[in-house]
């Protein structure tokens, strides 16, 4: 399931993917995202909570259809803050990041603790 944490006037977007994610969830999340280049902005940044996701609970071809449309909108993708409580997620972020930094300046994908979600926030409201 995937529910906003908060509601923006700006172009932020902040979800929580709680227990899993489906193909319901992953086009809700499209359609926020939509609305708000549709409000006029040329970029998203975006902030994903998944602390409380379990994989076990996500369906693979929503997880591999959103991750094609993430690369087909690229460029429309400002900041991206992942918060979570985990090693493998902490890790992969900075790989990821070699490929937005070749991909387009100035945007960024980085790796937040739970405890750290404040940070979060204000790293996608810059």
């Amino acid at each position: 399931m995937i529910e906003q944490l908060k509601t923006f006037k700006d172009n932020q977007l902040a979800v929580e993917v709680i227990d899993g994610f489906t193909e319901t969830d992953e086009k809700i999340c499209q359609k926020w995202f939509q609305e708000k280049l549709d409000e006029g902005f040329e970029q998203v940044n975006v902030l994903v909570k998944l602390d409380e996701m379990k994989i076990s609970h996500t369906q693979v071809k929503a997880f591999m259809e959103d991750s094609i449309w993430a690369l087909r909108h690229y460029k429309q993708l400002g900041h991206l803050a992942i918060v979570a409580h985990s090693k493998i997620l902490k890790a992969l972020i900075p790989i990821d990041n070699l490929f937005f930094q070749r991909a387009s300046e100035g945007r960024i994908e980085r790796y937040f603790d739970v405890s750290q979600i404040e940070e979060a926030f204000e790293f996608i409201g810059k």
